[in-house]
């Protein structure tokens, strides 16, 4: 029950870091659409480290080189991110208002892709593949009995 409560937690700051994207682009005094562009940046953002997740085997502690790359590629995704708004500002496209919106919003969703992986990324307390073996295990279990 601890991950359906996460998961509707995490679809719910979804859901409020798009609503100020929204209101930064189409609130009437705003009125301009270039902050969707970041849209693009938040499905990027978690691209790579989900790809070094499959690469790397996670046995060793070391550091190890093509996850160092995915977090440096995600971070410069992230900053690009925030950089885009402000530059969008700067040069008069959109007002400064409307910046602040979409940096509040990205706040909240990138925290919300950051709660994800902390919450749904490794397999120790809860993880889906868990969940599934867990309902394997009782319908064999159901099967043995019956």
């Amino acid at each position: 029950m601890a991950g359906i409560k996460a998961l509707i937690s995490l679809s719910f700051g979804g859901a409020i870091g798009l609503m100020f994207l929204m209101l930064g682009c189409a609130l009437p005094v705003y009125d301009k659409y270039w902050p969707l562009f970041l849209l693009f940046f938040y499905i990027l953002c978690p691209i790579p480290y989900c790809i070094s997740r499959r690469v790397v085997d996670d046995t060793d502690s070391a550091s190890n080189a093509c996850k160092e790359l995915a977090i440096f590629l995600t971070t410069g995704i992230v900053i690009s991110a925030f950089g885009l708004p402000v530059v969008f500002a700067r040069a008069e496209v959109i007002a400064w208002g409307a910046c602040a919106l979409v940096l509040t919003g990205n706040v909240v969703i990138f925290s919300t892709i950051l709660g994800f992986f902390l919450v749904f990324g490794s397999n120790d307390d809860f993880s889906w593949q868990q969940c599934n073996n867990q309902a394997d295990g009782m319908l064999l279990f159901d099967e043995l009995l019956g």
